[in-house]
This record gives structure tokens, sequence and C-alpha cells, in this order.
């Protein structure tokens, strides 16, 4: 079957991959995430997920090998809340969510040559009441920039957090469970010691 080619710049998809001992090789993408009007949160992840693992194929010319892509999404109310595009979109975000349960929608894809498999893993995160004084401070911190809803469950945000019901891997960038589920499907190692 081939190496196994990660198409993401996340740090943490690397983490998470690295946790479960599978070898890896980052490979770079481009693909369209603007979601379309009559796309729902679910059908968009899924689909940009498949479109990474898809574009990280076609980007291997003749080697042999699989791609695995994925993307997390928060959605509250059946919006998607991307990243933040600054200060003020950050802290309104924090606001729609403090005191409130939202989902975090993962995809995660695997792609060869003679298949796609997609899996989408749906879990719920309660935020207890945020204070606009603490979540200023969290902004000022620089953590939630760059990330989905304007938060990292992984990071500083955790103390948000008042539940979790579903994946904590998946909420962080990589459902684990289902990501194994595929690379053992594809024929892929893990639990390989040195693994990236």
């Amino acid at each position: 079957m081939g190496a196994l080619f990660l198409a993401s710049a996340s740090p943490r998809r690397r983490e998470l991959l690295a946790q479960i001992g599978v070898p890896f090789s980052l490979i770079s993408v481009s693909v369209d995430e603007t979601p379309s009007p009559t796309e729902s949160p679910e059908a968009y992840v899924e689909r940009v997920a498949r479109d990474k693992a898809l574009a990280g194929l076609a980007s291997l010319g003749d080697r042999d090998g699989c791609v695995l892509g994925a993307d997390t999404s928060v959605v509250l109310d059946q919006h998607l809340l991307g990243k933040p595009v600054d200060r003020a979109d950050g802290l309104a975000m924090l606001a729609a969510l403090s005191g409130r349960t939202h989902r975090v929608m993962t995809a995660v894809a695997l792609a060869s040559r003679t298949a796609c498999e997609v899996r989408v893993v749906i879990s719920e995160v309660s935020f207890r009441t945020i204070e606009q004084a603490e979540a200023e401070r969290y902004w000022d911190s620089g953590e939630p920039a760059d990330k989905a809803g304007g938060y990292a469950i992984q990071g500083w945000g955790a103390v948000f957090v008042s539940q979790l019901h579903g994946s904590y891997s998946a909420v962080v960038g990589l459902p684990l469970c289902e990501t194994a589920q595929l690379i053992d499907g594809f024929g892929l190692p893990r639990w390989t010691k040195g693994s990236s």
C-alpha cells in the first residue's frame, strides 16, 4: 500500500498521529475551504477533508502511498465558526459560546489510488459562562487567533469546558479511534517505534 502522507499544516494533527505510532510524511495541499450556502456543516467538513486527501494524492505523482486529510469546524446553531478574523470577531465568538453547548465536527479522509474513505465525528462541548474581562485576557494570550471557534481545548481554552460528550482527540483535530480504523482498513502500520 506504500507510505502514509498527512495533508495538513496542523502541528496538532502531527502530534496526534505520532501519539498512536503512525509513521508518515507531510505534504502541502491547497483546497477551496469556502462553505457553500446550501452545504450543511457536516457535509462541509466531509467535503474539505476528502478534497485535502485527494489533492494530496494527486500531488504524489507516480509515488505510491495513501494520503490522510482532515477538517475540523466549530458549529453553533448550525453556523460554522471559523478562525477569528480579528480581536472583535474572536471576542464575539467567545461571547456566543459562553454558557452554551456547541458541536465540533471533525472529518478524516484516507485516500489511495483505488479508494477514499471518510469518517465524520461529532462531539458536543459545553462552556461555562465566560466573563468579558476573562475573554479579553484569553484573546490577548494569542492562543485563539488561529483556532476554529476562537479557542483551543488542548491549551488554555480548556478552562472554559465544563462538559465534553464525544471524542477529545476529534475536538483537538483528529479522531484517533476512527483514524486508526481507517489506517487498519488500508493495511497501513501503526504502533510503530520511531514514527514521525
